[in-house]
């Protein structure tokens, strides 16, 4: 037996996928709770997930700088009150070093795949090192970020180790997106997604097209557009954009914040409850977002003079419905004379220019993309197979959806960190992040005080939990708001993405891991299973 027991015995009792704040804030809290048997999976080579990938000219984040961050490791010395990525890299980078994460962490390494053993409860998580998996990628011709699972049966140089858990907080904005664009494949000037920004190529005085209008565009084109010599904007659908309230934090308060936790927490919950009391107009009243909506308008009537130019920038949906971008230089940085704002589509790319659909040729010597990130496609085909055989992918081939965003039916001992539905368009994405860390922390600590091999959710749970959540959702911005965004499933139109109401509610319901809402198999059970199979193999070897 006890040969038995060794030999199904994890390399880990937990692996965590991710190194950015999910995955950081899992491990912290594991070690805190005396839960140290686990590992962190990062295919960089440092901490710091979508802020150490995202290094554009401009990156910043949206939210408050007091606001987004750990609430057990606050910052008072933010420089600003929205800090820009640099900071917030250094931020993760200290807390790393500060509880001692970074010898935890296996850099450099990629997972390409996890399948479920369900005899031994365990998960069988298949690793590389990501410039294998580079060099397979360029082999097989994908873009950099394309997920491999579907090919990765050809991928050389994997190892494999299992784990009792695995937590997935790898982000919704890890995998570039890419349009499609005739001829793109030929263009012989230089293309790049702004996740992965060519520090090495000079724009200026170079013609440069920019694909796309959103949270990153936003930020890099007033960056770009002083230097180059001219600039396209290719934009599909305008954002709603609004004043962003930035400034430097003088240093007295910084100072006021580091001797007064008081002031500081202050602080955290003044900005806590202004950017939750947008919840009301968002989810519960979105008539009251005409307010804001006239606020928007009569901001960009101020800084942009032309009508026809104003037209274009002009959204014809509500206010919310897609991300509402916070800038202060947008507007300038589009007036100027070198750029030009194309709402015509893309027809084709040729090999220094791009066609519109009208027929109008633009010289281009280099093209950004701005088109975001393939949330959808967080786990592609044959990345997590779980119970019986059953893809993820395809499981969620009708459209995404889990239980409290964090455990998903057929799929034991799987935790996800940002999974459906649990991205915010009011608040700080941390505070939601630290509440599913306090449901897994508290689901393995129900685990091993019960000394039990698998939790699985119930399916009749997660179907009630969603079937509320899309009611909630109906008259919503995000739903109701007559726009196309990547909060809806665009088969089903149905709400994937964001979380219909205040955030406080869902801090709540994932207060504490109840058990009762899952299919639990004890240790002893998968033992006994183990002897039985142990002796059958023997008699059959005789």
């Amino acid at each position: 037996m006890t040969t038995t027991m060794t030999a199904n015995r994890p390399d880990y009792e937990v692996i965590i996928i991710g190194a950015g704040f999910g995955g950081m804030g899992m491990a912290i809290q594991l070690d805190k709770a005396g839960l140290s048997d686990f590992t962190v999976i990062e295919k960089d080579g440092d901490v710091g997930g979508t802020w150490l990938i995202n290094d554009y000219p401009g990156c910043a984040c949206d939210v408050p700088s007091h606001m987004y961050s750990f609430s057990f490791e606050p910052n008072p010395d933010w420089s600003r009150e929205f800090a820009s990525q640099p900071e917030i890299l250094a931020y993760l980078r200290r807390c790393a070093d500060k509880y001692r994460i970074r010898p935890r962490i296996q850099f450099h390494t990629q997972v390409v795949g996890v399948v479920y053993d369900e005899a031994a409860c365990l998960w069988n998580v298949r690793l590389a090192r990501t410039d294998a998996t580079a060099r397979f990628a360029a082999e097989k011709g994908l873009r950099p970020g394309d997920p491999l699972p579907a090919l990765a049966a050809d991928l050389p140089e994997t190892r494999t180790v299992r784990a009792r858990v695995v937590v997935s907080a790898m982000g919704g904005l890890s995998t570039p997106a890419y349009p499609r664009l005739p001829g793109l494949e030929r263009f012989q000037g230089r293309a790049f997604h702004s996740q992965r920004w060519d520090h090495g190529y000079d724009l200026r005085g170079k013609r440069v097209a920019v694909i796309g209008t959103g949270a990153s565009a936003i930020q890099f084109v007033p960056q770009i557009q002083p230097t180059v010599a001219h600039l396209d904007v290719y934009q599909r659908t305008p954002p709603w954009v609004l004043p962003k309230a930035d400034r430097a934090i003088p240093s007295l308060l910084r100072r006021a914040y580091r001797a007064l936790p008081l002031a500081r927490q202050a602080r955290r919950l003044s900005i806590y409850t202004m950017l939750e009391g947008r919840a009301v107009a968002l989810a519960l009243e979105p008539r009251l977002v005409r307010v804001a909506e006239a606020y928007a308008r009569l901001s960009m009537r101020r800084q942009v003079a032309d009508p026809v130019l104003r037209a274009k920038l002009t959204p014809r949906y509500s206010l919310g419905c897609k991300r509402v971008l916070l800038t202060n230089d947008w507007f300038p940085a589009v007036t100027q004379p070198n750029v030009e704002v194309v709402t015509t589509g893309i027809a084709e790319v040729r090999e220094r220019s791009i066609v519109d659909v009208e027929g109008v040729e633009r010289p281009a010597d280099a093209i950004v993309f701005g088109t975001g990130f393939r949330i959808a496609d967080a786990f592609p085909r044959g990345a997590v197979v779980g119970r019986g055989g059953v893809d993820l992918a395809e499981r969620w081939a009708s459209a995404p959806e889990a239980y409290k965003g964090t455990s998903v039916a057929g799929f034991p001992n799987l935790f996800l960190l940002v999974g459906p539905n649990v991205g915010l368009g009011h608040n700080s994405l941390v505070y939601m992040i630290e509440s599913q860390i306090r449901y897994v922390v508290d689901a393995l600590r129900t685990m091993r005080e019960g000394n039990l091999a698998e939790v699985e959710v119930e399916r009749r749970a997660q179907d009630e939990f969603n079937a509320d959540l899309q009611r909630r959702s109906r008259r919503t911005v995000w739903t109701d708001g007559g726009c196309n965004s990547y909060y809806l499933d665009p088969k089903t139109g149905r709400n994937i993405a964001i979380w219909p109401g205040f955030t406080f509610h869902f801090r709540w319901i994932t207060r504490a891991f109840d058990v009762g809402s899952y299919r639990t198999r004890p240790m002893a059970e998968v033992a006994v299973q183990a002897g039985r199979d142990t002796a059958a193999e023997r008699v059959a070897s005789l």
